[in-house]
Parts: structure tokens; C-alpha cells; sequence
């Protein structure tokens, strides 16, 4: 198969990562996408940076092994804590990732001055985001607040449920105090709740969707480098997970907002 034809890699600790295969469906149509969720091992929010890694190499290496011709990472924890290790597992495939995209796209929002970042844990304790931000932009205040809590509420459906705005209005209160003007969704479960978030935060506050903006990303880079697929035929999408192929078949098509083929199932290390 010509390099060009081959499909996009898409990696994620479970389901989060299909709003980046959404955003990437929708800005490169003619493009195929093979989805890979760690569903056995999910959330990786809680984990330590170690197993983190470790777990991010392994699934590279199956997704590379499948001759993909770009990895995204969708998942803000590992993007966080092993994007070296990912990076060197890659090789020479070409690798972007949900948190340089998200920490661009926030300064790059006209007249920022404070940016709040959302996260899981895991993805908050390493400091990625204020980091890569402060790098970008020594001038804008970053400050950050994990939120744990949204990640089970979206995945049991619950995106417009009283009690998930409750539970936003207890985590961002604080944050809108400081006077944000700029809230990074940074993680790939959180764009399905922009809706309840933007009655939290207010309309004059700018939310910054990572998988809108690494899908920008992932066209800019296959039409640089000459990647983009010609075949004018329907492309065919693939979706491998680690554990119970049927519930991600049913959150995926909610994801998605499509008919998904049969959900591969794949058995990692541990």
C-alpha cells in the first residue's frame, strides 16, 4: 500500500479520543482513520507516569506495526507524561498530539490574558499545559484545576444531566473568580460537555477544543509532506480496543454520530 493511502493513527486511553476521530472526519473526509482504545486499562488519569508510558509505547508500537502514515495522540495524559517515549516508538511516522495543538491554539486566541486548563489528574500534577504555555507565551497567566469527575459523567451519558452542572459549577467557579478568559478543554472527553461548560464559564470566555485544532494540525502536515490520500473511493475506517468491543461499539456510534463497522478486539501486555 502507497504511504499516501495508508491511514491515520488515532490513540487513547478508552473512548475520549473519538471526538478527536470526529474533528479529523470532518476536516479530512477522504482520509482513513484506524482508532486504537486501551478500554481494558482505562483511565490512565490516575496512573503513574511510569505505567503511563509504558502503556503508550506498547500501544505505538502495535499502531506503527499496522503501517499507520500519522499517530495522533488523543489522549491528554499520555501527550502529557510520555510524549518522549511515544516520539521515540514512532520512529519515523510523524506524531502530533492533543496537548501542543491545545496549548497553540490558547495563545493564539486574540487579547488572552488568563487561560484556565481542565484535565484529568494525571494530566494536571504534570504541569505540561502551564508549561508548554508559559513557553509560548511568557506573558499570559495560566492557572489549572483537575476534574476528575467528568470523564464517568460523559461516559454514562450524562452531558446535560443536573447533576453534571452541578459538579462543573463546583470545579470552575473558583477558575471564572480568577478571571479567565481562555478554558483548555484538556481532555478529550470534556468537548462533549461544551454546552454545560459555557453556562459555567459565560459566553465572553473562549473554550479551546484540542481535537478541532489537531485535526487543522494533521492537515496542515499531510498536505506538507505529500500524505494526503488520493484514492477517491470511501475509506475505510478500523476500531481496536483491549476490552468489551460491544459497550465501545455503542458509545462510539454516540461519539460519532454514525454507524461504526464491528469493533476489533486486541489483548496488550497487562
Amino acid at each position: 500500500m502507497e504511504q499516501s493511502a495508508q491511514p491515520i493513527g488515532v490513540f487513547d486511553s478508552g473512548v475520549g479520543g473519538l471526538t478527536v476521530v470526529r474533528a479529523v472526519m470532518e476536516r479530512l473526509p477522504n482520509e482513513a482513520v484506524l482508532y486504537f482504545g486501551d478500554t481494558a486499562r482505562v483511565p490512565y488519569g490516575v496512573k503513574s507516569a511510569a505505567t503511563i508510558r509504558r502503556y503508550a509505547r506498547e500501544i505505538v508500537e502495535f499502531l506503527v506495526g499496522e503501517g499507520v502514515k500519522l499517530l495522533i495522540v488523543a489522549c491528554n495524559s499520555m501527550a502529557a507524561v510520555a510524549g518522549e517515549e511515544i516520539r521515540r516508538a514512532a520512529g519515523e511516522v510523524p506524531v502530533l498530539d492533543v496537548l501542543e495543538t491545545g496549548a497553540q491554539a490558547a495563545v493564539a486566541t486574540p487579547g488572552v490574558r488568563t487561560v484556565a486548563v481542565i484535565g484529568t489528574s494525571a494530566t494536571v500534577e504534570s504541569g505540561a499545559y502551564v508549561h508548554r504555555i508559559a513557553q509560548l507565551a511568557p506573558e499570559v497567566r495560566v492557572v489549572a484545576r483537575a476534574c476528575p469527575l467528568f470523564v464517568p459523567l460523559v461516559e454514562e451519558g450524562w452531558v446535560d444531566h443536573p447533576v453534571t452542572e452541578w459538579v462543573a459549577r463546583e470545579y470552575l467557579t473558583p477558575l471564572v473568580a480568577e478571571g479567565i478568559d481562555v478554558l483548555v478543554l484538556g481532555c478529550t472527553h470534556y468537548p462533549l460537555l461544551k454546552s454545560v461548560l459555557t453556562q459555567v464559564v459565560g459566553e465572553g470566555v473562549t473554550l479551546v477544543d484540542s481535537a478541532v485544532a489537531v485535526a487543522e494540525a494533521a492537515a496542515r502536515l499531510l498536505a506538507a509532506e505529500g500524505l494526503e490520500r488520493q484514492i477517491s473511493t470511501a475509506p475505510t475506517h478500523r476500531f481496536v480496543v483491549t476490552d468489551q468491543p460491544p459497550r465501545f461499539h455503542a458509545l462510539a456510534e454516540r461519539f460519532l454520530a454514525r454507524s461504526l463497522p464491528k469493533v476489533e478486539w486486541v489483548k496488550m501486555g497487562d
